[in-house]
């Protein structure tokens, strides 16, 4: 997975480029051991719009970042870069379909009969279909050519496709699920490929899953609730729960430690913005009260790499611009950057191998 992209032509201490990469980084993908794919896709949002510009307000962000990442330091990788993180430009084809999808989406809203809402609801989960098996594809030939690989959403449908891939390159992993949202619902307003629906779909179409972490969670129906307990490969860690267990004098670190110790050797990592408290991340379509820390969120992903656990690959969903500022796009490529460096790292990726 590790390349060694020539370090000469990039200055990590200079004013980052808003026109070069991600992260203000000039390298290639050929040149990355980390590429990140786009998916600007958002037709069954069903509270507020925007996720679909996530990404590129994530990579525009990005470029102010200080690359440095004294937490990552501590085990050995203060500077993830170096290894080549890259960003691929979004298909034109996910956009058309997104824009095709939302169309129909608009359409079973205002049918004005039982048939035209059908119909428009069977073309829409046709078009999430085809958006699955595209991402699922392109992911397929990164695993195989031993690429890292980062999803950015986009709504937090979008990783279904990469985890089938995924499926079919590891035997087992398990999912370190960060949320205010479970997304066990087995469709939502009729649309199998929603959101809402995502780890449903994944226990359902991915076997290899072993094992479903979710953390943060604090908004769900009570179908959720008995599947989540009734599933044995699922650990639901409600925040009020979290919560009540730290105000009775339990530490974050102790938790985060025994959630951790529920995942097997090898983890991918589903993070979904609105896991935050929402003064992180305003703009996110479906924002609740209350989430954890930025801090919080950050050492859970350390706890991984601490552990000796392996990151696989992640995903990151549902950071939309808010009007007026960049502070979702700030904080969601914050949260990139250490997905990143703790896949890096996992990798075998270390200070001491610096390259060029």
């Amino acid at each position: 997975m590790l390349r060694r992209p020539d370090l000469s032509k990039f200055d990590e201490a200079a004013a980052g480029d808003p026109d070069a990469g991600v992260f203000g980084l000039p390298f290639s993908k050929d040149e990355s051991s980390v590429v990140l794919l786009p998916a600007p896709w958002e037709p069954t949002t069903s509270y507020g719009k925007g996720t679909a510009g996530g990404p590129a307000a994530i990579r525009h962000a990005s470029s102010q970042l200080d690359l440095f990442d004294p937490a990552l330091s501590e085990h050995g990788l203060g500077a993830p870069w170096r290894f080549g993180i890259h960003m691929c430009d979004p298909l034109e084809a996910h956009r058309d379909w997104n824009e095709a999808a939302s169309a129909g989406v608009s359409r079973a809203s205002e049918a004005s009969s039982l048939a035209a809402r059908v119909a428009a609801i069977a073309e829409v989960n046709a078009l999430s279909a085809q958006f699955d098996r595209s991402l699922e594809e392109r992911v397929s030939q990164l695993l195989r050519d031993g690429r890292g690989v980062g999803i950015v959403g986009g709504d937090h449908s979008v990783p279904l496709g990469p985890l089938r891939a995924f499926g079919r390159q590891y035997s087992e992993f398990g999912i370190l699920h960060v949320d205010a949202h479970a997304d066990l619902r087995e469709a939502y307003e009729g649309f199998k490929g929603s959101h809402a629906s995502i780890m449903y779909n994944v226990l359902d179409q991915v076997p290899q899953v072993s094992s479903l972490v979710q953390v943060g969670i604090r908004d769900l129906c009570e179908e959720e609730f008995y599947r989540a307990s009734e599933d044995p490969r699922v650990a639901l860690h409600l925040e009020s729960s979290l919560r009540r267990r730290v105000m009775e004098g339990e530490r974050w670190s102790a938790l985060i430690t025994a959630i951790v110790a529920q995942l097997p050797a090898q983890v991918y990592v589903s993070f979904d913005i609105d896991g935050l408290d929402p003064a992180l991340c305003p703009g996110t379509g479906t924002p609740v009260p209350g989430g954890l820390s930025f801090h919080e969120a950050m050492d859970l992903i350390l706890e991984v790499v601490r552990s000796g656990r392996t990151i696989i690959g992640f995903d990151l969903c549902e950071v939309s611009p808010s009007a007026g500022g960049e502070w979702d796009g700030n904080v969601g490529a914050r949260v990139l950057y250490r997905l990143c460096g703790a896949m890096l790292y996992g990798a075998g990726a270390r200070d001491g191998e610096r390259g060029a």
